[in-house]
């Protein structure tokens, strides 16, 4: 299904808008974290610098004889060191020594001491001096002439709020820049690396999803990374469906041809139907006793005929269940193959002689028709083969087994051993058998599994329920499935 489009936000729909986005974003956001501690830094590193010119204004104030130091140059050095006065703490002293000249002593908001270390505090109150305004400070910090003495400044934090948000237009035009940059290489990147070669693959599923049997595989790149398997993975499953696609094809156009067969070839059998009738009659006594087994098969083939459409549509018609000796068939099946009677496979009956089922006779018939040819034409040449068909009620089922002493399945078969074309172990041969017997015992409610393969012989196992009741819960509850 088509996505609808963004009409007021196209890039909104580009994976490598989305990515650039998010890059920038990110970057942005690791600018912050990183600008949070270093603007607390540069509010220290400027108020130490506050203190350190004072103690020097200071120190040349005291070098200046009393009457030298006019209130004009006391103005001058308090400007050049930025700051209203300064006091210097000795442990039995406390001297002011520049703004003496002040006729009223500045208000003080809030005073600070540099020697706390307390970082969270730090960061607060950075944050406090960037939105408060027309505030004057008191700051607090050790003197450069010895321990014990302390330097203790006021100052208007005016000024360390400009040199703060000049800073901060620093950091965030050196982030935008690398933001950008960051963001160009990591889109450049993604878009080499990832962006185009799904666009790629997605161009290819669009090409196959149009014309399936016409658009070209995917083309691989070679990667060895998740995009490379995704290539792979996208060319092997589209030269799969490919190659169902064109086989469902030809078996559609078989199913074709052989409905416009299907009319003339049972005018063909009906001539052979009125034949064998006449055969019945015959006055040799071994033409009687094989005509009933030649009638039964072209009874068995104008009914197979009769079906042809419908199995073309890929749907067997629903069982038409009747009672009857199971034995019976099983010898009819024998016979039907030619076993038994020359020198090629036995055909062994171990089906009881009182088991009755209830089932369709016809496709039963079908379903171990194809079982035991396929295991006849495993033996191949040999002559001693043993095709044995036992069955017994389990519980509320009845179930068939299907055994030769044949040389088994070969592990190439059996993954898909009842796909039509593909579960044949055997050169030339179509896999339809297993196909059709399956299909055929699944109409039933039931199943037709392998049992058992190896050196020693195969077993495939019919199962359905033995009452109709069944049948129809078991077919309901896999439809609801």
């Amino acid at each position: 299904m088509r996505m609808p489009s963004n009409r007021w936000f196209p890039w909104s729909s580009s994976l490598s808008a989305r990515l650039l986005v998010l890059t920038l974003s990110f970057v942005m956001i690791s600018e912050v974290l990183i600008y949070v501690p270093s603007v607390a830094r540069f509010r220290l590193d400027y108020l130490h610098e506050r203190v350190t010119a004072a103690q020097l204004a200071a120190t040349a104030a005291s070098a200046t004889p009393v009457s030298g130091l006019t209130p004009e140059v006391e103005q001058n050095l308090l400007d050049r060191a930025g700051i209203q006065a300064v006091v210097i703490k000795r442990p039995e002293t406390r001297t002011l020594l520049l703004g003496t000249s002040a006729e009223t002593p500045p208000t003080v908001a809030k005073s600070y001491d540099l020697r706390d270390t307390d970082r969270w505090q730090q960061l607060e109150d950075a944050f406090v001096a960037l939105v408060s305004t027309g505030r004057t400070i008191r700051v607090v910090d050790k003197a450069l002439e010895g321990p014990g003495t302390l330097v203790d400044i006021v100052l208007d934090e005016e000024s360390l709020r400009a040199e703060m948000f000049a800073y901060s237009r620093r950091v965030l035009g050196v982030s935008l820049l690398i933001s950008a940059i960051t963001g160009a290489l990591v889109f450049l990147s993604l878009n080499l690396l990832f962006v185009r070669p799904m666009r790629r693959i997605t161009q290819s599923l669009a090409a196959f999803r149009e014309a399936p049997e016409k658009a070209l595989a995917a083309v691989v790149s070679g990667r060895s990374d998740e995009i490379g398997v995704a290539e792979r993975e996208l060319q092997s499953m589209q030269e799969e469906l490919r190659s169902l696609l064109k086989q469902k094809q030809r078996l559609a156009d078989l199913g074709t041809a052989v409905s416009k067969i299907n009319h003339d070839l049972r005018n063909i059998l009906a001539t052979a139907q009125l034949v064998s009738d006449r055969l019945s009659v015959s006055g040799d006594p071994e033409v009687r006793r094989i005509a009933p087994t030649l009638v039964s098969a072209i009874d068995r083939a104008v009914e197979l005929c009769s079906t042809t459409l419908q199995f073309g549509k890929a749907e067997e018609p629903a069982p038409r269940r009747t009672g009857f000796a199971l034995r019976q068939l099983v010898d009819d099946v024998g016979t039907a193959l030619g076993l038994g009677t020359g020198t090629g496979p036995h055909w062994r009956n171990d089906v009881p002689d009182t088991l009755m089922i209830s089932a369709d006779r016809e496709q039963l018939f079908r379903a171990l028709m194809n079982l035991g040819r396929n295991a006849t034409e495993a033996f191949g040449d040999r002559s001693d083969g043993v095709i044995a068909v036992a069955a017994a009620y389990l519980s509320s089922h009845v179930t068939i087994d299907i055994s030769d002493n044949g040389p088994g399945v070969p592990e190439t078969a059996r993954k898909n051993l009842f796909l039509p074309f593909k579960g044949t172990a055997r050169s030339g041969g179509t896999g339809l058998g297993l196909a059709i017997a399956r299909d055929l015992i699944r109409g039933h409610g039931g199943d037709l599994t392998l049992h058992r393969t190896g050196a020693s012989g195969t077993t495939f196992r019919l199962e359905f329920p033995a009452n109709i009741h069944e049948i129809r819960t078991r077919i309901g509850r896999e439809q609801s499935a």
